[in-house]
């Protein structure tokens, strides 16, 4: 497949749906969506015929749709990439710490989307940046991207991803946290547990243990900004190098936090794709006796 193409087989379940309804429910394209890709230079078509949003879908008929060319705006950079998988609809990163990943007023040519704009049209393509999730500057590991809107409905309920993490202390062999995160009063960027936040739920599991700190296993059901680091302060245990929300700098200058395996639904082939990185070497030297 093109990046930007999909082919959509009508089946019994289909039979007699809108187009509109059908491609809600296959790929969670708005009515709004359609129109765009139409007058955009896109096509949603059942063999030669060119197809309307209320036109009715029979059982057997395959639904081509083409998505409008898309243009990166973001000032194209050459450096590194640690290129974990790639195909037509997605690009999957091992982004070292120290690298932002979008541009901002701080960092306009330091970011991984600089990078990434380089390298697609280095390679004569070009699809905005997405990046289904987002670390921070200063935590490493997976960043997923993909390369148009439709694979981004697709796969963006079906990405778990799992974190490492060394923290102060000894915590439990295991644990769940369970607490509303909001954004604390004395700052723009640091998050505090408050009954007023948001609802957010941290699982941890301890995996090895020494020199007075935890090296975790973590998963999130909610995505909070900052949530495992303000969580695990929360509960006396700040990552190590998280300086923000009360860790020490003695052992590393950035939270000891990396984004370690992801596990998602491949859009085409339905299948699970499973990767995972190695844990930083500095972990484990945190933990050595």
């Amino acid at each position: 497949m093109a990046i930007g193409f999909y082919e959509f087989l009508v089946g019994e379940e289909d039979d007699n749906l809108s187009l509109r309804h059908f491609l809600r429910r296959r790929c969670g394209l708005s009515a709004r969506s359609m129109t765009v890709i139409k007058y955009s230079g896109g096509s949603i078509t059942c063999g030669t015929r060119e197809l309307r949003t209320h036109d009715i879908l029979r059982r057997g008929e395959l639904i081509s749709v083409r998505l409008p060319r898309e243009t990166c705006e973001i000032e194209p950079v050459k450096g590194d990439l640690d290129i974990l998988y790639e195909d037509e609809r997605l690009l999957i990163i091992n982004k070292p710490s120290a690298m932002p990943v979008h541009p901002t007023k701080r960092h306009q040519l330091d970011t991984l989307a600089n990078i990434v704009s380089f390298y697609q049209k280095s390679r004569g393509e070009s699809y905005t940046f997405r990046a289904l999730n987002r670390l921070d500057k200063d935590t490493s590991g997976f960043v997923v991207m993909v390369k148009d809107r439709i694979t981004y409905a697709l796969i963006q309920p079906t990405v778990d991803k799992r974190y490492i993490a060394v923290c102060e202390g000894y915590t439990a062999r295991n644990g769940v946290i369970d607490a509303p995160i909001a954004l604390a009063p004395d700052s723009k960027i640091k998050r505090c547990v408050s009954p007023d936040g948001a609802e957010a739920v941290t699982h941890y599991e301890a995996l090895a243990q020494g020199n007075g700190h935890s090296m975790l296993r973590l998963r999130l059901e909610t995505g909070r900004t900052h949530q495992i680091r303000c969580h695990m302060s929360h509960i006396g245990h700040p990552l190590a190098g998280d300086d923000l929300y009360g860790g020490s700098l003695r052992f590393l200058d950035r939270q000891a936090l990396h984004c370690h395996d992801v596990e998602l639904i491949h859009p085409d082939t339905r299948e699970k794709l499973s990767l995972t990185t190695e844990i930083p070497a500095v972990f484990h030297a945190i933990i050595s006796p």
